[in-house]
């Protein structure tokens, strides 16, 4: 089923490195060539995740590797937005290279992705319980870009209104994807188990990064003119992040956990 994954992968790495090149430049022509570029190659994945969903009979989320998949669909496309919005090149630049390392990660790193789905994924929650948490990660991962490079104007004593502007902007629209994801999961859990919430290992972490950005918004609202502390917030709430999508599989406490199908 994944035999043609390194064509759908070459199609969307060659486009987007296509757009990555024409970045440099800013003409009428170069945009032209960017903007086809992207969407050729957002296409691409996105053709092959509903071509995998279809032969798998299920929804592609079930490992890291069609996880990945999807953050590297979500990261071209949000990317790709973010730029038209606010003409920020170097969002899509950061888009491109994440997109293109998770392909070459799934390349590298082939997973046996079979028909199997264990009862409990059997939901009509499943899908848009993952789908939504994908693009939250997505969203979220580009806020943290975002106070690195605020940090940095910060330093050469540049003005971080407008990346600060649309750090709030793209943490908003991110915490929102993260709600859903919590709702959508304690939904999907009292289906599966019985109970909306047991604090399992990954629903504990799942909690803390929704509440770690709950708190950048507040930070952001009570103390608007503390900006340094609101972009290292930023790029500590990603550390959080990290370690529940992939962290806390690596914890013994995650061993016994009922996510423990998504290592």
């Amino acid at each position: 089923m994944w035999d043609s994954f390194e064509i759908f992968a070459l199609i969307s790495f060659t486009s987007w490195i296509v757009a990555a090149f024409f970045c440099i430049y800013n003409s009428k022509t170069s945009i032209i060539v960017r903007d086809i570029s992207m969407l050729i190659g957002i296409i691409s994945i996105s053709i092959f995740i509903t071509i995998l969903w279809i032969k798998l009979e299920r929804p592609p989320l079930r490992t890291l590797g069609e996880t990945r998949l999807w953050y590297s669909f979500f990261n071209s496309v949000i990317g790709f937005a973010v730029y038209k919005r606010w003409n920020y090149r170097l969002f899509l630049l950061y888009a491109i290279n994440m997109s293109i390392l998770f392909l070459v990660i799934n390349y590298v790193k082939p997973e046996i992705h079979n028909k199997a789905l264990m009862p409990a994924l059997q939901s009509n929650w499943f899908a848009p319980h993952v789908i939504v948490y994908m693009a939250s990660y997505a969203f979220i991962g580009f806020s943290s870009i975002i106070g690195g490079i605020g940090l940095w104007q910060l330093y050469k004593e540049k003005d971080t209104s407008t990346i600060l502007k649309i750090s709030e902007n793209i943490v908003h629209i991110g915490f929102g994807f993260l709600s859903m994801g919590l709702i959508f999961g304690a939904l999907w859990a009292k289906e599966a188990w019985g109970h909306y919430w047991t604090w399992d290992p990954k629903e504990t972490w799942a909690f803390i990064t929704w509440g770690t950005y709950l708190i950048f918004i507040h930070i952001r609202i009570n103390k608007p003119n503390q900006i340094k502390l609101q972009l290292q917030y930023l790029t500590f709430a990603f550390i959080i992040l990290l370690i529940c999508w992939f962290g806390i599989n690596y914890l013994p406490a995650a061993q016994n956990s009922v996510h423990v199908y998504a290592n």
